[in-house]
């Protein structure tokens, strides 16, 4: 079974749900760039709510490259990011677990943000265990055969909460409610190795 998809930054649970039973994933590089989309942002949970990290580009929100020639601005961005994931989640049970690699992750320079988007699906699919195996697409095609499911454009931040969501104890869910569909560093650091267990569940 195949997927098409477009290559986000640390992805929505709901894109992990649904990718669970493919054996092959393929990434869009040659889709041009969309603009208000998961590409460049992940969601995450803090005390006060919603935190919506981006990742600063060269040419701005509205350049018109392909996804693999897009580049990332300069800047202290990883730095702040992972600030800020350290302080959402230093009190969730499995965080201090995943820290010292995470760590190592925002510390590397990366140019072009499909590189970047890549490295962290591979470290969250490694923790994950995840068995798809993951490519490129080597052209550009506006639609796929029968048999080959098109996620594209379709887990959007004006659409990810419309999605069924696995439920799991979150951090501030006593004091926010429970928020549906963040980043998959939202299910790992509160669920840990049991975070594979979530995806394969029937969603609530």
């Amino acid at each position: 079974m195949i997927l098409i998809s477009d290559l986000q930054y640390f992805p929505s649970v709901i894109f992990y749900k649904i990718s669970y039973n493919f054996s092959n994933i393929f990434f869009d590089q040659y889709e041009l760039y969309q603009k208000m989309s998961f590409r460049n942002r992940c969601i995450i949970a803090g005390a006060n709510g919603i935190i919506r990290l981006s990742v600063p580009l060269l040419q701005g929100r509205n350049q018109k490259n392909i996804m693999k020639d897009v580049k990332i601005a300069a800047g202290k961005w990883q730095l702040q990011h992972f600030k800020s994931i350290e302080s959402c989640y230093n009190k969730s049970p499995w965080f201090i677990f995943y820290k010292d690699e995470l760590q190592q992750l925002y510390s590397k320079s990366y140019i072009f943000l499909l590189d970047w988007n890549l490295a962290c699906f591979e470290w969250s699919v490694k923790k994950l265990n995840l068995p798809a195996e993951v490519s490129l697409t080597d052209n550009f095609r506006k639609s796929y055969d029968d048999g080959i499911t098109d996620l594209r454009n379709t887990i959007l931040p004006r659409t990810y909460k419309e999605f069924p969501a696995i439920r799991y104890s979150q951090v501030f869910e006593q004091k926010l409610g429970f928020a549906p569909n963040l980043s998959i560093l939202d299910l790992l650091f509160c669920e840990g190795k049991r975070a594979a267990e979530f995806l394969s569940l029937e969603s609530n």
